[in-house]
């Protein structure tokens, strides 16, 4: 990494709110850390208002502003990629932000970023996920980012249908699937519901406490994972949860 990539990696880096050690710094950077206080103090040194001490950690100060960005290829794929994921995946509101978001980017890239055929030929085809695995999608977001109560009309895998009060957390795409993660106040646990067997969303004015709920759920759905089932003794296959089907069927 050249000095001058790194030195903004720090910027950012210290630009989230918390104190960052020297140690920290040095493993995100692969450096030493007597590499980190030199480069700590050179930014210092230019204006950059940085907080702190060896030992302790380290923060940007409040109202700081970084200059405009600029992107090498492999960013603006990547970032090209993401969008092209949340345009086929996603809600279509999400979808026209992510595409919004995209096109003001390359606004002010020079003329040979923005023109990249290998970056064009990062495609993902959206059609294997329907329509009714996106449909609730807005309105779960506004309530998890407004931590809001939700009553859901669902239909089991066993095909019942059921009604519940939940506290959404968090929603998370599978490959083919779409599920939301929360805190079913019927069962008393953390659930996950498929998203296309979603019938129905209610947003209530009731507010729940979501302070390490998704952390925790996260958990639950790692520990599911790493149960043995009858298909797959070492659980989930490859690594990843089984926990959106086996559980689901008793949700």
């Amino acid at each position: 990494m050249r000095r001058a990539d790194r030195l903004f990696q720090i910027v950012l880096l210290l630009d989230r709110g918390r104190a960052v050690t020297a140690r920290e710094l040095a493993e995100a950077l692969q450096v030493s850390e007597r590499t980190v206080y030199r480069d700590i103090a050179d930014l210092s040194r230019s204006g950059v208002p940085i907080s702190g001490e060896a030992g302790v950690g380290y923060l940007m100060r409040a109202g700081y502003r970084l200059p405009p960005l600029m992107f090498d290829a492999a960013e603006l794929a990547a970032l090209a990629l993401g969008s092209r994921m949340v345009r086929s995946w996603a809600d279509p509101e999400l979808g026209r932000a992510a595409e919004r978001a995209l096109l003001r980017i390359e606004a002010v890239l020079p003329k040979k970023l923005r023109d990249d055929p290998a970056r064009d030929a990062l495609l993902v085809p959206g059609f294997h996920v329907p329509d009714a695995m996106r449909a609730p999608m807005a309105k779960l977001r506004e309530a998890i980012a407004t931590q809001r109560k939700v009553r859901i009309a669902y239909t089991r895998a066993d095909g019942a249908d059921s009604e519940r009060l939940i506290q959404p957390l968090g929603l998370v795409f599978w490959g083919e699937t779409w599920t939301l993660g929360a805190w079913c106040e019927l069962r008393g646990e953390f659930r996950s519901f498929r998203l296309d067997r979603i019938r129905g969303v209610v947003a209530l004015d009731s507010r729940f406490d979501g302070d390490g709920m998704l952390a925790r759920y996260l958990l639950s759905v790692q520990q599911e994972s790493a149960k043995p089932s009858a298909d797959c003794p070492g659980g989930g296959p490859q690594g990843l949860p089984d926990m959106p089907e086996s559980r689901l069927t008793k949700a």
